[in-house]
């Protein structure tokens, strides 16, 4: 890894049905980022019909060319002592938004995000959740309100089938990137 690229950690949770799009993203941020992967337990140990976890951790290392941090204990450091410029978290599901709006730190990514904003450095989180306008309505607004934590702009993925259900555009996810590096939240927010 390159370290005089600005240093970003690239945290994935487990909406497994968008891992496909997310990796997307993390292919295209590797020629401007030193990556430092980080995948939630689940994400790097469930097996699912979208997918092997040991074939999203063997693909994430192969575009970051390290190993992903997958423990609570490992993901501390990225506090003060290890420091990464940004976090995102992509795709962050409802679960984790929660805990993070919450200060619940049970999870690699929830412990990353923890100790990133306690630098007081900025966090972007690409939402995947099928609950996102009911029960994590209020954790949004919360994060939202947060010092140092953007979204990526998001749009209902089946507003008929799954009419409570957001997803970020992953194709903003560099847009959005380079707005929060500015402090700014990239609009519009709901597409």
């Amino acid at each position: 890894m390159n370290e005089q690229k600005p240093r970003l950690g690239f945290a994935m949770t487990g909406s497994f049905c968008t891992h496909g799009a997310a990796l997307g993203v993390l292919g295209k941020l590797t020629g401007e980022y030193g990556i430092v992967p980080i995948l939630s337990e689940h994400a790097a140990a469930w097996d699912t019909r979208f997918g092997k976890a040991e074939d999203l951790v063997r693909a994430v290392k192969e575009l970051t060319g390290r190993d992903p941090v997958t423990a609570v204990t490992e993901a501390e450091r990225f506090g003060p002592s290890y420091p990464l410029d940004a976090l995102l978290i992509c795709p962050c599901t409802g679960n984790t938004l929660a805990k993070m709006a919450q200060g619940i730190t049970d999870t690699a990514v929830t412990m990353a995000a923890k100790a990133h904003l306690r630098s007081d450095r900025p966090l972007l989180i690409a939402l995947a959740s099928n609950d996102a306008m009911s029960a994590n309505l209020e954790n949004i607004g919360t994060l939202l309100n947060r010092k140092n934590v953007f979204f990526v702009p998001m749009r209902q993925d089946d507003p008929v089938k799954k009419p409570h259900s957001l997803v970020a555009d992953f194709a903003s996810v560099p847009s959005a990137l380079t707005a929060m590096t500015r402090g700014e939240q990239l609009r519009p927010l709901f597409l």
